[in-house]
């Protein structure tokens, strides 16, 4: 397993085809459930850790945000995106999420990030960039190899 320690900088860009959950069509009623639209943010997580929120766009299921987050990273596995969908009353509802290791961003030495695990609710493009300060191969047991 592979950590990471250093500066990340993530720029989130849009998400494209979102579904309403059967939870956010709650309140709807007649036809509005084929056309519904959300008002949907993402939250980033780093580890356990929230790094930030994107600003909610209204009304559609295709948004755009071209938010960027800079943040320092000490001993991260695994970045973790969650879409909600801003509710007026209550919780907010819970859309799509996706987990991205670490070591799978830093091997695929690609500028875009995929890798919903529910394709048909989502697909969100990020942009990592980060400034390596030390990373280290850890083994199952959590000795530092070498």
């Amino acid at each position: 397993m592979v950590v990471f320690n250093g500066q990340l900088k993530i720029k989130i860009c849009e998400a494209l085809d979102l579904k309403p959950t059967a939870w956010s069509l709650r309140h709807a009623v007649g036809p509005k459930t084929q056309t519904f639209l959300l008002d949907t943010y993402i939250a980033l997580n780093v580890d356990d850790s929230r790094v930030g929120q994107t600003s909610t766009k209204q009304k559609t299921n295709s948004p755009t945000w071209n938010d960027e987050f800079t943040t320092e990273v000490i001993d991260g596995r695994r970045i973790e995106l969650s879409v909600f969908h801003d509710a007026p009353i209550g919780y907010d509802d819970f859309v799509a999420n996706c987990i991205i290791q670490f070591e799978d961003i830093l091997h695929s030495g690609s500028k875009h990030y995929e890798n919903w695990k529910n394709k048909t609710l989502a697909r969100c493009f990020l942009k990592p960039c980060w400034k390596i300060t030390s990373m280290a191969l850890i083994s199952k047991e959590n000795h530092l190899l070498l």
